[in-house]
């Protein structure tokens, strides 16, 4: 028997709100009640009155594992360079803004030399206002072209809410410049009488990285005089580019720069990223040119107090009797509210789109009680909002109409929210780069800041805000991505063929893999070869065989049954485990139920509903080994790397009562099987490894189980990946090992780098997976160390013991040093 542990789905359910606290001996805040009526929004109490205030009445203040003090930073100014027009510079001094931060003024000289930089300093440093001030210059110097149109820059943004908030900035700034800059916004929300517009005469066109993919180079004949004429490319939030996303916009700029080149342009890139290790590497990776890196950052920053914070744990007993820890996002919830009440303006940024609605839900109830008026100042914004709700969500975060929102990463990226006081982490987000940049959210204008992570039960959580210096004392990752992925590239071939035929001095752009996959398309008839080029062949448009974002197809659009109304979208990857018949939907603090799931046309009927329990789907993995690329002795037993092929399959889902999380019943689930091919690492270990660890026939799947689970839980600490990106498989019997296994696998085809980087690091890695189990207070396992939010099997087998006593063996006989070649 196989047990599996999937990329997909985020199983979210509240959590029992009465709680029975567990002390620790860790340092406490002072005690200070509030009297929790709301404070004037206007003052801002310093980030230790508002944590003191949290940390205030009974149990509270023995939640926090860790405080770390950030001191306050002075910041540097320079003189922008003298090449720089005046009027620009005016516009900035009008703006507010006397002399620039040294940072800017170097970013702003690099790019006025034709030099492509990556400006890479932390959150609130002024990027936007680096590269904005040499694009501006050059977009007044080409207005004065004969031509008309004159120097166009594109600029690539992650999400549509971060071009969308850039577009306002460029027009404020540029205003004072009259018609001589023409900003404006071509995404999928452009109406089609708007968009004839922008490729005709905007100079300033912000985008992202699918428009760019699916609309503009497809259509590049149209875009020809704004290519012919392109100076900059902007690619703003650049860290977010990783994996096979990454991947594949590294492939979509390739494709950029081939179109420029034919219509006699070369731009320069402007990149700007969160603080980042080696950042002039990942952009080197990601647009194919050298970049030059400015990395020190010398704006001002006012005081970071920054807390950790471990809900308690409950009366509750969970899955095969384990104690309940009180889940992030009531605890989230929780502190959201106190600090609305406080007058403290807020944001709580969430895992999943389910726990955002419900922080927004629970404040909302709580803050009713407080104050009626309260509760309309918190709201939830996540993906898969209409384009509209998304707007007004902005806007009523930008006029502080609303004092705290409940946000996914969507509104991470750079969007200006100048003013909090603080910022909620439900749940360590997936890697220390990312962590920052959340909490770099909160005192944007130079004052203090308040970051609170909160834990959630989960063995890299629970480790984290037990070894505090994990986070604060280890520098941030580098950015993982594989442009050479054959998943990746093979696409970009066709879409790139289809744009202007491939020819032999292309192949130098796409990279080295080219020469193995040209034959490959045209023996699938993708290609065809005349002379000295290959063509598109189909009628298809060939940019739809690429999903850069790696969801696995159209998105599932959401509709009420009755009604016709379309409440938003799922991906579709998600769309097995979230939208199957039967499952809990919520959506703006609304419950439906799924009357039916319709793959063939990717739509889910919902009905408003109000039903007592959550829902959690349970399936079946298998995993077969297609290619081991290299493997190393541990010991008796092996530690591997290579090619896998993953078959999955959604059987039933589970009800569990929402206050306690028991289990009310099981469906069963008529859902087609999904295969990929990815790459894995995997271990097995030998009998006589099991017989030293003293693990007989009884324990051994409960213990590689048990194993599996807490290993994908580490692996984000080791590589830029979140446990959702990553999947697992642990087999007594493996038929293609013929021994024990238990397998890590990315969760996307042809692989995103993580399993790679697991292999480099495997010994670090599963060092801290075993004292992550061994560390745990609980007897028999619980969430914080070896059970799972999404395990297909429903945690069983699981036994914790065996699991130490397993990596215990395997590690005494693991090398110092057990691999070798390229760490990503």
């Amino acid at each position: 028997m196989a047990f599996n542990h999937l990329p997909a789905g985020v199983h979210d359910a509240l959590a029992p709100l009465s709680v029975t606290p567990v002390t620790h001996s860790m340092p406490m805040a002072k005690n200070h009640r509030s009297d929790r009526t709301p404070t004037d929004t206007a003052s801002s109490p310093s980030p230790g009155t508002v944590l003191d205030r949290l940390a205030s009445g009974p149990s509270r203040a023995s939640r926090i594992t860790h405080t770390e003090h950030v001191p306050p930073r002075a910041g540097r100014h320079a003189v922008w360079p003298d090449r720089i027009r005046p009027e620009v510079v005016a516009a900035v001094q009008a703006a507010g803004i006397e002399h620039p931060w040294a940072h800017q003024a170097r970013v702003a000289e690099h790019a006025l030399d034709g030099t492509s930089v990556v400006v890479a300093t932390g959150t609130a440093s002024g990027k936007s206002l680096a590269y904005l001030v040499p694009v501006l210059s050059r977009l007044l110097d080409g207005s004065e072209a004969p031509n008309g149109r004159g120097a166009t820059t594109l600029y690539l943004a992650p999400t549509k809410a971060l071009a969308a908030d850039q577009c306002r900035a460029v027009k404020e700034l540029s205003q004072p410049l009259g018609n001589a800059v023409r900003p404006a916004v071509y995404d999928g929300d452009t109406p089609v009488e708007e968009r004839e517009w922008v490729r005709q005469y905007a100079n300033y066109v912000l985008t992202n990285p699918d428009m760019l993919h699916r609309g503009i180079l497809p259509s590049h004949p149209r875009w020809s005089s704004f290519l012919r004429a392109l100076k900059y490319v902007v690619i703003d939030e650049c860290h977010t580019y990783r994996g096979v996303f990454g991947s594949h916009v590294a492939q979509v700029l390739r494709r950029l720069r081939r179109l420029c080149a034919r219509y006699g342009a070369e731009p320069v890139f402007l990149l700007a990223s969160a603080t980042s290790a080696e950042p002039s590497v990942a952009a080197g990776r990601l647009t194919g040119v050298p970049v030059t890196e400015v990395a020190d950052d010398a704006s001002p920053r006012g005081e970071l107090v920054f807390a950790l914070w471990e809900p308690p744990l409950t009366e509750l007993h969970g899955e095969k009797g384990a104690p309940v820890r009180r889940t992030a996002t009531a605890e989230t919830a929780d502190l959201l509210t106190d600090l609305i009440v406080q007058g403290v303006r807020s944001v709580a940024f969430v895992r999943s789109r389910r726990g955002a609605e419900l922080i927004s839900v629970i404040a909302q109830e709580r803050l009713a009680e407080v104050d009626r008026s309260l509760s309309r100042r918190v709201a939830a914004y996540r993906g898969g909002y209409l384009p509209e709700e998304r707007r007004a969500l902005e806007r009523a975060l930008h006029s502080g109409e609303l004092l705290g929102l409940a946000a996914t990463t969507a509104l991470e990226l750079g969007v200006d929210i100048s003013g909090l006081d603080a910022v909620l982490i439900a749940g360590y987000p997936g890697t220390r780069a990312s962590l920052w940049q959340q909490a770099g959210r909160a005192g944007r204008s130079g004052q203090g800041a308040l970051a609170v992570l909160v834990a959630r039960d989960d063995p890299l959580d629970t480790f984290l805000v037990h070894h505090p210096e994990a986070l604060f004392d280890r520098p941030v990752e580098s950015t993982v991505l594989d442009p050479d992925n054959p998943y990746v590239l093979a696409p970009h071939l066709c879409a790139a063929a289809a744009e202007l035929p491939l020819t032999d001095e292309d192949l130098g752009l796409f990279g080295p893999a080219c020469e193995d996959l040209l034959p490959q398309l045209e023996a699938a008839k993708l290609l065809r070869r005349r002379g000295k080029a290959w063509h598109w062949t189909r009628r298809e448009r060939a940019a739809d065989l690429a999903d850069i974002r790696g969801q696995g197809g159209r998105p599932v659009q959401v509709v009420e049954t009755g009604t016709g109304r379309l409440l938003g979208t799922v991906d579709a990857g998600a769309a097995h485990t979230t939208v199957h018949e039967g499952a809990v939907h919520l959506h703006q603090g609304r419950t439906y139920l799924v009357r039916e799931l319709d793959l063939d046309d990717s739509v889910a009927l919902v009905q408003q509903a109000e039903p007592p329990y959550s829902t959690v789907a349970r399936d079946t993995t298998s995993i077969s080994v297609l290619e081991t690329d290299t493997e190393v002795p541990w010991g008796d037993g092996r530690l591997c790397y290579g090619s896998v092929e993953v078959t999955n399959q959604v059987v039933s889902f589970l009800r569990r009562r929402l206050i306690t999380g028991e289990v009310l019943g099981e469906s069963k689930l008529d859902l087609p099987p999904r295969t990929l091919r990815t790459r894995a690492v995997w271990w097995t270990v030998t009998e006589d490894q099991l017989d030293a660890a003293r693990i007989g026939p009884e324990i051994l799947g409960g213990a590689l189980h048990a194993a599996e689970h807490a290993s994908i839980g580490m692996l984000p600490l080791f590589a830029t990946c979140d446990r959702w990106d990553i999947g697992g498989v642990s087999v007594p019997l493996h038929p293609d090992t013929l021994l024990p296994t238990v397998f890590v696998y990315d969760g996307h085809p042809g692989g995103a780098g993580f399993a790679e980087r697991a292999f480099h690091t495997a010994r670090a890695w599963l060092t801290a997976t075993r004292q992550a189990i061994a560390s745990c207070e609980c007897d028999a396992g619980c969430p914080s160390c070896i059970q799972s939010p999404k395990c297909g099997n429903g945690n069983d087998p699981l036994h914790k013991r065996g699991a130490v006593r397993l990596l215990t063996e395997l590690l005494r006989t693991a090398p110092d040093a057990p691999t070798e070649g390229r760490v990503p």
